[in-house]
């Protein structure tokens, strides 16, 4: 009887192997190559939102800058080459320089910074350059190297319009494509060993950036040659298998930027995707015959001791993986290897429960932290443009009114340059305390960032001049809140603010518009000597404590 079980032992060990092989690991081969999939559409995806939150960001700025731009400037090259380095010193998104040009592209007015040769070029004949003379918003270069310095570029531009809405000048920003914060992680980052990352403009038929740099600015594969690329050019977006350009298979995952129509490819070769898969079957192959034998000899000496208390609790997890039995840790009978066994199904029980514990308290931190700002506690930007849309689908549908108040402290970078900024941290907390005093429940306050604020009042008067006027004694509150002075550890700091208001009175103005006017209202404010609120209406009138 022993030797028939030894045979059927030996038989399905055999029979284990030979489906392990044949049909186990292509399975766990589809089922690792669809993980690896999603992990990979889910990283290609991250780095296309970053790229498009970075160009927005920049086609933002440039929209801000061409709109801001003083024209008595265009007539004083030094005064308006002093400007664009003020701006650069404040927002250094464009590494290689802020420009001004001529409406007949023609050389610079000014640039910052200087770069040799650059303001004797001639624009004109760009694609770019015409596009921002006829547009009414940012408008982008494809990406090229510099006719200056042959550095590989991307060039963001707007018109500068006077009261007669005449081009009188174009502001451009420059940005480098591996600058730091723009397109240098995707260029330095690798998947595993040997996969990268690829950005295409299937417009230009270019590879924007790449993890290979020989790649980057070169064009893109003739079609036939890549089959999935070509899909990808086509608009396909997702993930698949194909023979790459140089006949290396690679797993490929595609996502869309897409305020440029840009798309990220995250690949890596098949070969070091399903190498696990390899390694596991050159392992069953290889030590068969020494399994074999281990397993004979365990069944000739030790199978009657050792497989009763090893099937008590193999039943016993089973019925727990059923549901028959709650998830409980085992009863140790012995202090062998069924014995550690169960110590190890005991401990991966208790860590279940740990990590369930985790995960549940780190969810609750993530989903407080998606939408509120980590030092202040305020609604962070995402749910500012959120609580904004929903405002102003609200106001559209009942035509009712709201308001966006656009809080600049004055004077607050000092505070950080000589207490630090764990004082000018603090000062944060209690301006956001004070912000939130005497706010309704239908109201938002959140921070953008650094030291501005913004407040979304909704469900004002159907008057459009009573709602001016209750806006503006929420102002002046706020005004007189913040001038008193803060106390941060006996140390005492006295600050001001400088706040924009823009009203939504029915007219077809996009959120985005309510925000650049409420920030050009701040701007004024501070314009007009700080510690002031002024409304926008055209005209700019503005009050004062």
């Amino acid at each position: 009887m022993k030797f028939r079980f030894i045979g059927l032992g030996v038989v399905l060990i055999v029979a284990g192997v030979s489906l392990r092989v044949f049909f186990a690991l292509p399975f766990a081969q589809g089922l690792l190559r669809d993980e690896v999939a999603n992990q990979q559409l889910s990283i290609a995806s991250y780095v296309a939102r970053d790229i498009d939150h970075s160009i927005e960001t920049r086609r933002t700025l440039i929209g801000e800058l061409s709109t801001a731009l003083p024209p008595e400037l265009l007539q004083q090259p030094q005064k308006l080459a002093t400007w664009l380095q003020e701006r650069q010193r404040l927002n250094p998104l464009f590494n290689s320089g802020l420009l001004v040009m001529r409406p007949d592209g023609v050389g610079l007015l000014a640039e910052y910074p200087v770069i040799a040769g650059r303001s004797n070029l001639l624009y004109s004949g760009t694609d770019w350059f015409q596009a921002a003379l006829h547009a009414d918003a940012p408008v982008m270069s494809k990406p090229e190297r510099g006719r200056a310095n042959g550095e590989p570029i991307l060039i963001m531009a707007a018109p500068v319009r006077n009261a007669a809405r005449q081009v009188v000048a174009v502001v451009a920003g420059v940005v480098v494509l591996n600058t730091p914060g723009f397109l240098d992680r995707l260029q330095e980052n690798r998947l595993g060993a040997s996969g990268g990352f690829l950005l295409i403009s299937p417009a230009d038929k270019l590879f924007v950036a790449s993890s290979d740099p020989a790649m980057v600015l070169k064009p893109t594969p003739e079609p036939g040659v890549n089959l999935l690329h070509d899909r990808a050019m086509a608009g396909f977006r997702g993930t698949g298998i194909t023979i790459n350009a140089k006949g290396v298979e690679e797993l490929s995952s595609m996502a869309t930027v897409p305020s440029t129509g840009w798309f990220v490819v995250a690949r890596i070769p098949t070969t070091e995707v399903f190498h696990p898969i390899q390694a596991m079957r050159n392992f069953f192959l290889k030590n068969t015959l020494a399994v074999l034998f281990g397993t004979i000899a365990i069944l000739l000496l030790v199978l009657p001791h050792l497989l009763r208390p090893l099937t008590s609790a193999a039943q016993a997890m089973r019925e727990m993986a059923d549901g028959k039995r709650p998830l409980a840790p085992l009863p140790v009978r012995r202090r062998d290897e069924v014995g550690d066994l169960v110590l190890g199904f005991n401990y991966l029980v208790e860590r279940l429960y740990e990590k369930e514990a985790a995960l549940m308290a780190s969810e609750a931190s993530m989903a407080f932290m998606a939408h509120h700002d980590a030092l202040t506690g305020l609604y962070n930007r995402t749910m500012l443009e959120d609580r904004l849309q929903q405002a102003l689908a609200r106001a559209q549908r009942e035509g009712s009114h709201f308001a966006l108040l656009f809080c600049d402290l004055d004077d607050f970078k000092p505070i950080n340059d000589q207490y630090g900024h764990a004082a000018g941290d603090a000062v944060l907390r209690q301006v956001a305390a004070r912000l939130l005093d005497e706010r309704r429940s239908t109201d938002t306050v959140a921070r953008l960032g650094g030291d501005e604020f913004v407040i979304l009042l909704t469900d004002l008067s159907d008057n459009l001049g009573d709602t001016c006027s209750g806006v503006t004694v929420v102002a002046q509150q706020l005004l007189e809140s913040l001038s008193i002075p803060f106390n941060i550890g006996g140390k005492i700091f006295q600050l001001s603010t400088s706040i924009g208001i823009a009203l939504y009175s029915g007219i077809g103005v996009s959120a985005s518009q309510l925000m650049s006017q409420a920030d050009i209202a701040m701007y004024r404010a501070k314009a007009a000597g700080k510690n002031e609120f002024c409304v926008f209406d055209g005209t700019f009138e503005s009050f004062s404590v």
